[in-house]
């Protein structure tokens, strides 16, 4: 079999662009709702996408004036939607900070069981103070301890999720047996961040633990990847960035003693998809003359870490920024988003405008073959294994990309036709199921 793409939809709200709430389509309410995502759910397993993700985060986000703000929790969303689907995997955000090793492990375990091995886990380590101040800190805590405690949580809910071996519950109604305690092996824990006694209360899951994502593009966060991660959900501008990035993540791996393709390196692009390319530009115009930029200057004054009132619209950004050594929040959206300004001498309105559609992430407006190409190129030439797929608009835009541009994808040879019998996300993805550590050990 020739390598295929892996897609994964990137659902949020009414559409990534933060001006796609206004649009005549769009369903204000549409985030608090679940016949709205069981239908984007659908569309992307129409599609054959091998998953779908839900961000989060413990925070509500800055100025609820800008676009639909606050998000159901999304397990309890992807429980829902593992009922209504068959086939596609689904992912959730969850915060290495401001969790605890043992709920976190038991939720995954049970979406895992209850999708029958479709769940992955997308670990983050939750950068702004305002998420901090919810959990009775006074500031974030800094880069560096934030992925400390992000390995230690990890080490433990892998400990968790090996717990039970697979053949720990017996059933034997005639002798009385239910289980064999010797097939439990309690973690008894002691670290610098977590204590953690007993085994998880929930069986091995079908994938014996979700598939591993991580988002950060940092030092520590490539670190951390290399480490851990099975797929990386990461931002790029440009494909020289994008294969800079692909190769040195997978020469990080291989360091780590791992298999390099067991690591699959999925950049985000938003498309917005017309007849012609004419039309897709004009599309995206219409949203970007929907922006607020008083709400965008604000929320890039937020993470520049500047003061209110420092950034002039037409104005380029201070020559006086902060490295992002200095950064204690998201580093490489920093950088990357510095980089861009400069690169292409934006002033701070056209920078805004920029950032409205995908917050740092590709932006591309053009047919669906347009579309196509540019996933083809990225993916052939070393920059890809696969893409976030981030409709600007929902969900008219996962639609458009479902129907008009997986046609194409599949022709060239690129996509699946079908599913097929590989029924898990790890296999999917081309992954194995992880051996449990404690048999691994006894034998």
């Amino acid at each position: 079999m020739t390598r295929q793409l892996h897609l994964n939809a990137f659902l949020m709200s009414t559409g990534h662009h933060e001006a796609s709430w206004r649009l005549p389509e769009s369903d204000p309410y549409a985030h608090v709702e679940l016949d709205h995502y069981v239908r984007l759910a659908k569309s992307a397993e129409r599609g054959t996408f091998d998953s779908l993700f839900l961000a989060d985060g413990p925070q509500l986000w800055g100025n609820i004036a800008q676009r639909p703000a606050g998000a159901l929790e999304p397990l309890t969303l992807l429980t829902a939607l593992a009922t209504a689907t068959e086939h596609i995997g689904l992912i959730a955000t969850a915060s290495t900070s401001y969790n605890s090793p043992y709920n976190l492990a038991r939720k995954f375990a049970s979406l895992d069981i209850i999708s029958g091995g479709r769940a992955g886990w997308n670990i983050v380590t939750t950068a702004g103070a305002e998420a901090a101040r919810n959990f009775g800190l006074d500031a974030e805590p800094a880069h560096a301890e934030r992925y400390a405690r992000a390995a230690e949580f990890l080490d433990v809910a892998l400990k968790l999720w090996d717990s039970w071996e697979d053949d720990a519950i017996v059933g034997d109604k005639s002798a009385g047996v239910w289980g064999d305690d010797g097939k439990i092996h309690p973690p008894r824990h002691q670290g610098t961040y977590f204590s953690v006694e007993g085994a998880l209360n929930v069986p091995r899951s079908p994938q014996g633990y979700p598939l591993l994502v991580q988002a950060g593009s940092s030092e520590d966060g490539k670190r951390f990847a290399a480490r851990y991660a099975e797929a990386v959900f990461t931002a790029q501008q440009t494909l020289k960035d994008a294969q800079d990035f692909y190769s040195d993540l997978k020469a990080r791996t291989a360091a780590a003693g791992r298999d390099p393709e067991h690591i699959k390196v999925l950049p985000g692009i938003v498309p917005v998809i017309g007849s012609t390319e004419a039309e897709a530009r004009a599309a995206e115009q219409v949203l970007e003359d929907h922006i607020v930029y008083t709400h965008g200057v604000d929320r890039l004054e937020r993470l520049l870490q500047l003061e209110p009132g420092r950034l002039e619209l037409d104005s380029r950004l201070p020559a006086d920024l902060p490295s992002e050594d200095a950064v204690e929040g998201a580093k490489s959206r920093y950088t990357l988003i510095v980089e861009l300004a400069r690169r292409e001498s934006l002033t701070v309105r056209q920078l805004v405008g920029r950032l409205g559609g995908g917050r740092g992430h590709l932006t591309f407006a053009g047919t669906p073959e347009q579309v196509a190409d540019a996933i083809e190129q990225w993916f052939t030439l070393g920059g890809a294994d696969g893409f976030n797929i981030m409709p600007a608009v929902l969900p008219s835009g996962l639609d458009l990309f479902v129907d008009h541009v997986v046609p194409i994808l599949r022709a060239r040879g690129l996509l699946r036709e079908e599913y097929g019998p590989r029924r898990t996300l790890r296999e999917r993805y081309g992954l194995p199921r992880p051996a449990n550590q404690y048999t691994a050990t006894l034998v």
